[in-house]
């Protein structure tokens, strides 16, 4: 009866934290097809409150920027990244593969470009088909 009661309570325990979860994917269908959707994490970065370095220790952040995106993007983190065709806000964007928002904020609080300054972010909640390309 112990045993009973004990594996009822921890069913219980479980399936209440399991809906506490967002679902991260979902099936879609849409004009007789099935899409697999899945939350990825857009980032989109934006000029920072502190731009005013020398133009040589810009240039070093600026490389040390692009090899962290180089980084991420071969560990599967980073899925896509670039930057906008002007000199405006916003300047640029990740689509990240990670486990929640907060992941997401920590692994960008620690580009090069966000801790000297010269970046900004936001982050949202993005869905999108598994296995999606641009064409």
């Amino acid at each position: 009866m112990k045993i009973c009661l004990f594996s009822f309570l921890l069913f219980g325990i479980l399936h209440s934290l399991s809906a506490q979860q967002p679902k991260k994917e979902f099936e879609m269908t849409e004009g007789g097809k099935t899409y697999n959707m899945k939350q990825y994490y857009m980032v989109i970065l934006l000029k920072g409150d502190h731009r005013n370095q020398p133009k040589e220790e810009a240039d070093k952040i600026q490389a040390a920027h692009l090899a962290g995106i180089r980084k991420l993007a071969d560990a599967g983190i980073i899925q896509i990244a670039g930057p906008f065709a002007h000199d405006e806000d916003p300047r640029g964007i990740f689509i990240m593969d990670v486990k929640d928002i907060d992941e997401a904020k920590r692994i960008v609080d620690q580009d090069p470009a966000v801790r000297s300054g010269r970046l900004k972010y936001r982050v949202y909640p993005w869905w999108a088909a598994k296995g999606s390309t641009l064409k």
